[in-house]
């Protein structure tokens, strides 16, 4: 069960503003650069990041919220943490928090509020990195 509305209103209305201007420096944060599935405008919104073998899952502690809509509508996205802008693609929402291990700590306070819904997507950028370079290939 995710966190009450009213506290979801607050935050994208005011935590969510302060919030932006340091969720991409910080470990554990980020920022999900999406855009608007009806009004094609683009949006920021900060996010809880826990990486993860080849992508990165996203506590939903508001519930399935716009952005997170937005983004399995258009089926990508980008990630700007620690400054360094990320592509994430195939987002699926995973209901069962057994699958997802956020650190102990993090884990523990989710268990708390009792969040078990994740945005789990995957990394292009960390996959391309995996991936030979072409150049020199025969």
């Amino acid at each position: 069960m995710p966190l009450p509305a009213p506290m979801a209103t607050f935050s994208k209305r005011v935590a969510n503003r302060v919030t932006r201007l340091v969720a991409g420096d910080l470990p554990g944060f980020g920022i999900i650069v999406h855009r608007g599935r009806r009004s094609g405008r683009a949006y920021r919104a900060p996010v809880n990041v826990f990486r993860r073998h080849g992508g990165v899952d996203f506590a939903l502690t508001y519930g399935e919220g716009d952005w997170v809509h937005n983004v399995i509508h258009a089926g990508s996205a980008k990630l700007i943490t620690r400054r360094a802008e990320r592509q994430i693609s195939n987002p699926h929402v995973v209901n069962n928090s057994r699958f997802i291990r956020p650190p102990l700590l993090v884990r523990a306070i989710l268990r708390v509020i009792r969040v078990d819904s994740f945005l789990r997507v995957e990394d292009l950028s960390e996959s391309d990195h995996d991936q030979p370079d072409a150049v020199g290939e025969a």
